[in-house]
């Protein structure tokens, strides 16, 4: 809503804003607010609002009353600031760089906004509100912090003396609506014919990797796998922080403890992972893997817990490989190296490698499936891949997604478990790339 600008005589808007809520805290019964319906406290708050609007000093239009209101209430109920911006559908991620600066994504690109929080502690007040929620908490003593909102958006904080400038928060949010796997055939982030071996290889029990960089799409993509796989079969979820949106009925999500204030007590993927294992899964997910846990994942993998799917970060699916032979290294110091390649390719099928292109947008831009060692090298096969061709003057990126030519191993895997791909959706052929124009 726009508000018309205050004139020179007027007080600062911010400041009257802070005068009227520290006297609407100071007139609510704050211990009431959970026992009434929100649509009453709202109303009551208006009307106090009111009251408190009118016997200032400082006259205000309509148009500002209703914006103090809106950002009085935001400030009580939600994230002050950043409620507008939790609102807007079309923001998928916030980022907080101190209280002067806050910036958002939209459709891939970063763009700085006019919010703005009246000082750190302002900004410190809200991130204690967000982690204290699931009963973290953020000091000097502990200065970073992942946390969810109530929506499963994921936050991440960081404070001084960590972070020179002032505290600093980032979130990545997730739609409303669930992604489904046509949404992404229509976004162009794959092909009907990459899905559709995909699917498949969900179906047929294949352990996959989903490797991609730092906003890339990895747990969307991992969400959107995961619906593939049968409601009949119990899913065990293995998180830093619980943000992984899965429907199927028998579900169990875990997640991962920080230490209290004694520094204690703090539980770590890998604990979660080797306790999962005491949990009769068919299936382990892992958001992902980021350290020791990798190697009793693969564990897991070798041993039965076949059909299970986690993400990294890298920016190749070889470059995932050797990410994930150096945390195994980081868990054992005694294993050797080959014993280490050769648990990995025993237990992982497929590598998906996702990227956020330099337009904002979002592809898979490599299947590729792992087929052995020889020596002491992995050999892998590209199935499908995004070829890039250049950038229109718009920025948008040309190219296509082409297949390889090579029809993968598992498709025998596959055939097995009654899911049978035509021969000509691997043949490559111009005629068969999907070209994004």
């Amino acid at each position: 809503m726009s508000t018309s600008p205050l004139s020179s005589t007027r007080a600062d808007f911010n400041t009257v804003k802070t005068a009227i809520h520290r006297k609407l805290i100071q007139k609510l019964n704050l211990d009431r607010l959970s026992e009434i319906r929100r649509e009453d406290v709202r109303r009551e708050m208006s009307q106090i609002l009111e009251s408190l609007v009118g016997g200032e000093l400082t006259p205000m239009t309509f148009e500002e009353r209703e914006r103090l209101s809106s950002e009085v209430l935001d400030e009580v109920f939600g994230l002050g600031p950043l409620e507008p911006l939790l609102n807007d559908p079309t923001v998928s991620d916030i980022l907080v760089n101190t209280h002067k600066r806050v910036y958002v994504e939209r459709h891939g690109m970063l763009e700085e906004t006019a919010v703005q929080f009246r000082d750190d502690a302002h900004l410190m007040a809200i991130i204690d509100r967000i982690v204290s929620a699931i009963g973290r908490r953020v000091d000097e003593s502990s200065p970073m912090v992942d946390a969810r909102l109530a929506d499963g958006s994921r936050v991440n904080a960081i404070i001084p003396p960590l972070a020179v400038d002032g505290p600093c928060l980032s979130i990545r949010r997730f739609g409303r609506d669930r992604l489904m796997a046509e949404h992404l055939v229509q976004n162009n982030t794959l092909t009907e014919a990459m899905l559709e071996m995909l699917s498949g290889c969900v179906t047929a029990r294949l352990n996959i990797l989903i490797s991609g960089g730092t906003g890339a799409g990895k747990t969307t993509f991992l969400n959107v796998l995961s619906s593939y796989i049968s409601d009949r079969e119990r899913i065990v979820t293995i998180e830093d922080a619980a943000e992984l949106q899965l429907h199927q009925e028998h579900v169990v999500r875990l997640e991962t403890r920080s230490p209290n204030i004694e520094g204690k007590g703090a539980i770590q993927q890998r604990e979660l992972v080797i306790n999962s294992l005491r949990m009769r899964p068919d299936r382990i997910i892992v958001g992902e893997v980021r350290g020791e846990e990798a190697l009793d994942m693969l564990q897991a993998m070798n041993t039965g817990h076949d059909g299970s799917l986690t993400t990294i970060h890298a920016n190749s699916p070889r470059d995932a490989l050797a990410r994930l032979e150096t945390m195994i290294a980081m868990a054992s110091f005694n294993i050797p190296n080959i014993a280490i390649r050769r648990q990995i390719a025993s237990a992982l099928d497929v590598v998906i490698q996702v990227s956020r292109l330099s337009d904002g947008t979002r592809k898979v831009v490599n299947i590729a499936e792992i087929t052995g060692i020889e020596g002491d090298v992995f050999t892998m096969q590209d199935i499908f891949v995004f070829r890039k061709r250049g950038i229109r003057d718009n920025g948008d990126v040309l190219g296509e997604f082409t297949p390889s030519g090579v029809r993968p191993r598992f498709a025998e895997r596959l055939a097995v478990a009654g899911i049978h791909l035509p021969v000509s959706m691997f043949e490559f052929s111009p005629a068969g790339s999907k070209k994004l124009r």
